[in-house]
């Protein structure tokens, strides 16, 4: 269990500082940086594709007409969610963006009510609640509804909600995701660079190392989390993924300068104490869990 700890963790530390890599690519517009990102990504799943041997099986899949439709739609959710993510590091959001993935968990609870018609002990009730308050009360004081925040908080809850009934597992679904997406963002970047004003026209070697390597970085913690998912109880990884907002909110304050002043700190705390709640109810039932398998033994 350690090391699925260790993959864990590892994971969200490195989607943690995916606001440091994209904002070096700030001169790269966010269209054009999600499209490679998908392309690159792309390459790198092909190429482990092959290397596990599951040609086979993976072409298979490929010709369901279920399987392509299904992932279709999350190919299209994924691609929203890396978008919103890039444009929003790169115009000077990440702290909104990290609202986003503190919401994210909440979110997936009301879908659960929602969607799967999932009944909600009181205390994940009054964590929603506290969310939803915050959201209403930044709104409310700064005159505009956090819509960043949201929409990659939706994009992403809706995302798992789906995923969670995807035919496909993680790698193979990722890989046909981004191949589905791959003609859409190779057209794209196609057109763009028919011209010598062409963004990567533009671009410096660093810069071009940089967009080539969002396929790695793309796919190296999804590999990682995913291993990870499979040594350790999901719990403990529901606990682990709070590192991953903490540090783009510690980010967006403390290296960008982003502003934070008491109307944010107030949203914010309505939204953390929702988690806080959560949290706590979640321990207290894998406790009370724990101790009856013990009495029962």
């Amino acid at each position: 269990m350690n090391r699925g700890i260790a993959l864990g963790l590892g994971a969200y530390l490195l989607w943690g500082l995916f606001p440091l890599y994209f904002r070096m690519l700030h001169r790269v517009p966010a269209l054009e940086l999600v499209a490679h990102r998908v392309v690159w990504s792309m390459v790198v799943l092909a190429i482990g594709m092959v290397a596990s041997r599951k040609r086979r099986s993976f072409l298979r899949d490929f010709a369901s007409y279920r399987i392509l439709s299904f992932h279709f739609l999350t190919s299209v959710l994924i691609g929203a969610n890396w978008l919103l993510y890039v444009w929003g590091v790169n115009a000077g959001r990440v702290v909104e963006c990290s609202l986003g993935y503190f919401l994210n968990p909440l979110v997936s609870i009301g879908l659960g009510v929602l969607v799967l018609r999932e009944r909600l002990r009181p205390a994940q009730w009054v964590g929603v609640g506290l969310a939803a308050a915050g959201v209403v009360y930044l709104a409310s004081r700064t005159g505009a509804i956090p819509w960043l925040s949201i929409a990659l908080a939706l994009s992403f809850g809706i995302y798992g909600l789906l995923k969670k009934r995807a035919p496909l597992g993680s790698f193979d679904g990722l890989l046909l995701e981004t191949m589905l997406l791959s003609p859409f963002a190779l057209g794209w970047i196609a057109w763009r660079e028919m011209t010598p004003t062409g963004p990567m026209h533009l671009a410096t070697s660093l810069e071009w190392t940089l967009v080539v390597g969002t396929g790695i970085v793309t796919t190296v913690p999804l590999l990682m989390f995913s291993a990870a998912t499979r040594r350790v109880p999901l719990s403990w990884m529901g606990f682990l993924q709070y590192v991953t907002p903490t540090m783009q909110f510690l980010i967006g304050v403390v290296v960008f300068k982003e502003a934070f002043g008491p109307t944010r700190l107030h949203g914010f705390a309505l939204v953390w104490t929702g988690l806080v709640v959560t949290m706590l109810d979640g321990i207290h039932l894998m406790f009370t869990r724990s101790m009856k398998r013990q009495d029962s033994l």
